[in-house]
């Protein structure tokens, strides 16, 4: 587990535009991604194709497809070209400031009401990356038009797609307010299989703090942690926004289309449930791996000091016999050092409290691991 990854991926470095530049300004992303605009669009309303699928088309002909299909779904991904961005943002009548929300990165989760459209900005799990990293990701939906932006290529939209080259899917039979929906459903769903990562992590991680408590388990104890918040940052206001969004009425969001937004609520409370079990479970391994070294610490203490006790009366048996005081000067002077057997009964006498100690350590249980 990568710890300094894990703290910068939590504190990012959020490049902020200069000081005094105006509202609105919109700033190009310095990244090796460059900008491509993909076109999805379906529902035909002359009886041509079923869908459409273009690869960076010009402004007209997005227009064309708009008043061509019901439902046509736009999706850049890169920021590197500001020019090209402002242009599509100006075919939808996009606000200035929603533009610069979307090239001002690591923005708070948000969902914002234009009137005749909505725009929203969330963060998005890198579909590349076994561990959690995530990326910002807009999408503004209006009558008739959906528009995504991601930082880089690739993500969790495949199987959408996959429905509308198919043709049979409940997307033909909605409006753009669906796809939205469908989309925002896809990007929450995508966080569950790291939270069940973490999850299957933190199992195995227990049990080697449980039998072995090694030094390394900390850090990666610390590591998960910074991870199940970064996760929580992302979906916490998120939850919040959705909850207002589902409950009040726009001419944008039909009413049956407002029980799927109401399911993407859901989801990002399950999610925010599992994530407060699992901070709490972080929280009790570490408790529990401090207490383990209390504990083996006590333990070799405790054996220290009985072998200690048990080098006190041989230490003192060896301190009475190292006074040398000679027998020939007085018969009170240790008779014991012309003994024949002398240096045996020492010895022995030793072994005996020896064996006496521990006798009693035992018997009193301080022997026990």
């Amino acid at each position: 587990m990568n710890l300094t990854g894990a703290i910068r991926r939590l504190r990012p470095k959020r490049p902020r535009p200069p000081r005094g530049t105006p509202a609105g300004t919109i700033r190009g992303v310095q990244s090796p991604t460059q900008t491509a605009v993909d076109v999805l669009a379906y529902g035909s309303a002359g009886g041509g194709a079923n869908y459409v699928e273009l690869a960076n088309p010009d402004v007209a002909k997005i227009q064309e497809l708009l008043s061509s299909y019901k439902v046509v779904w736009v999706n850049i991904t890169g920021l590197t070209d500001v020019e090209r961005l402002r242009r599509i943002g100006g075919l939808f009548n996009l606000h200035p400031l929603a533009l610069e929300d979307c090239t001002n990165l690591y923005q708070r989760p948000k969902i914002e009401d234009y009137g005749h459209y909505y725009y929203i900005v969330m963060r998005m799990p890198d579909v590349h990356r076994k561990d959690t990293e995530l990326e910002q990701f807009s999408l503004f939906f209006g009558k008739g038009f959906v528009l995504s932006i991601q930082e880089h290529s690739g993500d969790c939209f495949d199987p959408i797609r996959a429905r509308i080259r198919g043709g049979k899917t409940s997307l033909m039979e909605h409006g753009s307010d669906y796809l939205a929906s469908a989309m925002l459903d896809a990007v929450i769903d995508d966080f569950f299989p790291h939270i069940e990562r973490i999850a299957d992590k933190l199992e195995t991680l227990e049990t080697e703090i449980m039998t072995r408590g090694q030094k390394e388990n900390v850090q990666i104890i610390y590591a998960m942690r910074q991870e199940l918040l970064l996760i929580r940052r992302a979906i916490w206001p998120l939850r919040d926004a959705l909850a207002i969004m589902y409950r009040e009425q726009s001419p944008l969001v039909e009413a049956n289309t407002r029980f799927y937004f109401r399911d993407c609520y859901d989801h990002t409370v399950q999610i925010i449930d599992a994530l407060e079990s699992y901070r709490d479970l972080v929280s009790s391994m570490m408790e529990i791996y401090l207490s383990s070294i209390s504990y083996r610490l006590n333990d070799i203490m405790r054996t220290l000091t009985v072998i200690s006790t048990l080098f006190m009366p041989l230490n003192l048996i060896a301190g009475i016999y190292g006074m040398n005081f000679h027998p020939d000067a007085s018969p009170w002077n240790m008779p014991e050092l012309s003994w024949y057997y002398g240096y045996p009964f020492a010895l022995g006498l030793m072994g005996l409290l020896v064996l006496v100690l521990l006798t009693l350590f035992r018997w009193r249980g301080w022997l026990k691991t």
